[in-house]
This record gives structure tokens, C-alpha cells and sequence, in this order.
């Protein structure tokens, strides 16, 4: 099967150009780390290699988040490194593991993620490789034996002095302070055929599961991807991750904060909100081949003749409900309740629909403004709770003949928790603000 697009995430085990040396036109990223797979958008057919990923110095890549690249129709090869690891935990789940590493571990030969981590210099010299990693020694002490370039017992003290050490620690000069001076030659011929590459079998590995790519190999064993187990991965994560951006040192934003901020201070956002899903509505009701008024009679179980049950009014004004048609009230029902009756996510159109307005960069602003009040406000101002934030600020939102469960429906939040947690970034920000008005009265 071709693929699509190739990502391949690797340093210090393949350079950029060793990479595009087997595939010219494969995207290359740093190390995994956790998050890294959701931050990219993924389509049927895409390939993700991944080779190497973060132990230290960041979280490790999850998991959840290749299944949820899995899920998404994305074939999923790991292979070296840290992609060999996770491809044996997963290859039940349809990650499909490539080379000698991978099955080491999928064996039970070895286990320790500290067999093939390594400590290795900055993105901006090509991640050099600071120590040597073990299952290269533990592979080019079984070559030597074999070839006679090195004495299997040697070999054998090479590697538990090495399996001993943290592998921060095992660089060759450390290696030799830990094992006899009889070993010493034995070493060096390690340090010169793993260094050549002849021994290296991570980079060994990490080259066939490219070629693997580049002849077609990519489908992977196991269930497809609708057998896959649920992730755990929300769609709140994804998108967060993948709209993720510095606005300042140290300070990031991503676009669900921009609708958050919009949804708290723009006035006519409730009207917004309910044209973007009043139009997602009438796309499910035409893919059921049915009205939009029937769809929504028959997901709410409502007779257009009897009177709303009581439970359901508080979603209304008052207004509402004596002036709005059953046909029109069962809509705008369906639209303030959305999350408990529907699983189709929203906000990817509410972000497009304030995208392409002209207040966007404005918007943005906004969130970053908040920022700033929040660093400036620390240690003086104290963010209460979710749920104290929430009846705080739903003060801007009272007027006669509305409540606040309409209030906060009409903007998309499904109660108060989920309100109060959207206010807590911009609480230093509204109080601020309020003092400010207060001044001018």
C-alpha cells in the first residue's frame, strides 16, 4: 500500500538526509515526545515512523495518542528506539514493529526502555549521540563473538558493566573505567565497528523499516483501526494540541482558548453559536435522509402536540416558550443540549466560522492580555475555584427573563464546571477590567 505522506521522527539515531536518502519526500520531525502525534493532522493512509522519542528530558510519546493516530486511519511503524519499545506494547493494537529491536522486545528478550536510550547533544548539531546505546553493545558483542573480533566473555563483562550503569553514564570512557584492563581491546573494536555503523544495529533497523515504507510494506498486523481499543484521547486534547502556539516567552495559546474568549466577552457569540449549530443540525438530519424538524422529533422523543415536560423549560426564556414553535423549539433544544444528545464536535466549525473574521488577531489579543494580567496579578490575586469562578462571572450575563443555565447554554458550555474552568485563565483579566470600568463611572 502507498502511502500518503510519510512523518518519520528521528535524532540522534537517522540524520534529515539519511532519511530522505531512502525516502526523498518524507517529512522529518525531532524525537517523539508526549503530545507530538496529536499535534499533527493525520489521514488514511499516512504513515507515522516513529524511531526515536524523548525519555528524559520530556515526557515520553503515550500510548493513547498512537492509538488515536491508529484510529484515525494512519498506519503506525516503530522501529530502533523508543518506536520499537512502543510497537511491542502495541502490536496487539495494530503498531507494527520493524527489525531486530523490536523483536528483542516483543520476545521478552529485553524489557528496560534504558536499552536503547542514549544520551546525545542539542537539535541544533544533529542530536550527537553521547553514549553508546546497550542493545548495540549487547548485538555487536554477539557479531564479535561470532566473527572472533571479540571473546564472548569479554563480551558478556562488557555488558553487564554497561547494564550497571544508568545509560547517561555509558559512554565509551565510562565504559572503560568500569570493565577490567583485559577488556580494553575488546571495547575499542565495540567503539570502532558500532561507531563505523557495520555494528550499529539501531540505525540498522531504523534504515529497513524506511525501505519497508519505500517497497510498500506499511499495513500493519492486528485489528483495523475500528477494532482498535478507545484511546482516552478527547478531541479537547487533539485540538488543543494541534493549534498550539508561543505568544510570548514561556506562554502558549491555542485556538480553543481564542473560542473560549469569545464565547465569555463577545456579546452576539450566543447567535453565532447557534447558526453553526443549527447548520451542523440540518447536515445530520439530510445524511439521515429526513427534515430537520422530524430528525429532531425522533432524537427527542417529543410530541409536537403536548406541552414541553417541565424538566426541559429551564433550557427556554420564558419568552421562548410561549412564542417559539414546537418545530423551532425542538431545534433550538437540540442545539443548547448538544453535548448530551450528540458526540459530533462543534467546535472545529466555530473555529472556522472566527477564523475568517476580521476580530480574529483581536480575539487572539485578548487571550494574551489575560495572560499578562495573570502573570502580573500573581501572588497578590487568588483564582477561586471552578465553581466560584463560574457564579462570579455569570454576573455579566444577567438580565430579566433569562437564566443562567440558558445563559450558559446559549454559549456552548455544558454547565457550570466546564464555565468555571474556561473563566479560571481569565479571572485576573475580569477583575481587572471590572476595577477599571468602576474607575471611570
Amino acid at each position: 500500500m502507498s502511502a500518503s505522506r510519510v512523518v518519520v521522527y528521528t535524532g540522534p539515531t537517522l540524520s534529515a538526509a539519511e532519511v530522505h536518502a531512502v525516502l526523498p519526500d518524507a517529512e522529518v520531525r525531532p524525537p517523539a515526545g508526549r503530545g507530538d502525534l496529536l499535534a499533527d493532522h493525520w489521514s488514511p493512509g499516512d504513515v507515522a515512523v516513529i524511531i526515536d522519542g524523548y525519555f528524559r528530558e520530556r515526557r515520553s510519546v503515550g500510548h493513547k495518542e498512537i492509538l488515536q493516530v491508529i484510529t484515525e486511519g494512519a498506519h503506525v511503524l516503530g522501529a530502533a528506539s523508543m518506536g520499537a519499545l512502543r510497537a511491542a506494547e502495541l502490536a496487539p493494537c495494530g503498531m507494527r514493529g520493524i527489525g531486530t529491536v523490536y523483536e528483542m522486545y516483543a520476545s521478552g528478550e529485553i524489557d528496560g526502555d534504558d536499552e536503547v536510550g542514549v544520551l546525545h547533544g542539542p537539535a541544533a548539531v544533529g542530536y550527537p549521540a553521547q553514549t553508546v546505546a546497550l542493545v548495540n553493545l549487547r548485538h555487536g558483542c554477539r557479531e564479535g563473538a561470532e566473527t572472533d573480533l571479540v571473546p564472548e566473555a569479554a563480551g558478556r563483562r562488557i555488558v553487564a558493566a554497561a547494564k550497571a550503569l544508568p545509560f547517561t553514564h555509558r559512554g565509551w570512557k565510562d565504559l572503560e573505567r568500569a570493565v577490567g584492563e583485559e577488556d580494553h581491546d575488546a571495547l575499542r573494536t565495540l567503539e570502532e565497528m558500532i561507531g563505523s555503523g557495520f555494528w550499529d544495529l539501531k540505525r540498522n533497523d531504523a534504515v529497513s523499516a524506511l525501505r519497508a515504507i519505500r517497497s510498500g510494506g506499511t499495513t500493519a498486523p492486528g485489528p483495523a483501526a475500528t477494532e482498535v481499543p478507545v484511546t482516552g484521547i478527547s478531541r479537547t486534547q487533539a485540538l488543543a494540541r494541534r493549534t498550539r502556539r508561543e505568544h510570548a516567552p514561556g506562554r502558549w495559546m491555542s485556538d480553543l482558548d481564542v473560542l473560549d474568549a469569545v464565547r465569555l466577552f463577545e456579546d452576539d457569540y450566543p447567535g453565532l453559536h447557534e447558526e453553526v449549530l443549527s447548520a451542523l443540525l440540518d447536515d445530520l438530519a439530510r445524511a439521515e435522509g429526513a427534515t430537520t424538524e422530524a430528525y429532531a422529533r425522533a432524537r427527542l422523543g417529543l410530541d409536537d402536540h403536548a406541552p414541553l415536560p417541565p424538566a426541559l423549560t429551564r433550557w427556554f426564556t420564558a419568552a421562548e416558550v410561549d412564542g417559539l414553535t414546537a418545530a423551532n423549539r425542538n431545534r433550538l433544544l437540540m442545539v443548547r443540549v448538544w453535548p448530551v444528545w450528540q458526540s459530533v464536535d462543534w467546535r472545529p466549525a466555530a473555529l472556522a466560522r472566527l477564523r475568517a473574521d476580521e476580530r480574529w488577531d483581536e480575539w487572539c489579543d485578548l487571550v494574551a492580555r489575560a495572560d499578562a494580567a495573570a502573570e502580573e496579578a500573581r501572588h497578590r490575586l487568588i483564582v477561586p475555584p471552578p465553581a466560584m469562578c463560574a457564579r462570579l462571572f455569570l454576573r455579566h450575563w444577567r438580565r430579566p427573563g433569562t437564566s443562567s443555565e440558558v445563559e450558559t447554554a446559549r454559549r456552548g458550555f455544558s454547565g457550570p464546571d466546564e464555565l468555571g474552568h474556561a473563566v479560571r485563565r481569565f479571572f485576573a483579566y475580569d477583575v481587572r477590567r471590572a476595577r477599571e470600568e468602576a474607575a471611570t463611572r
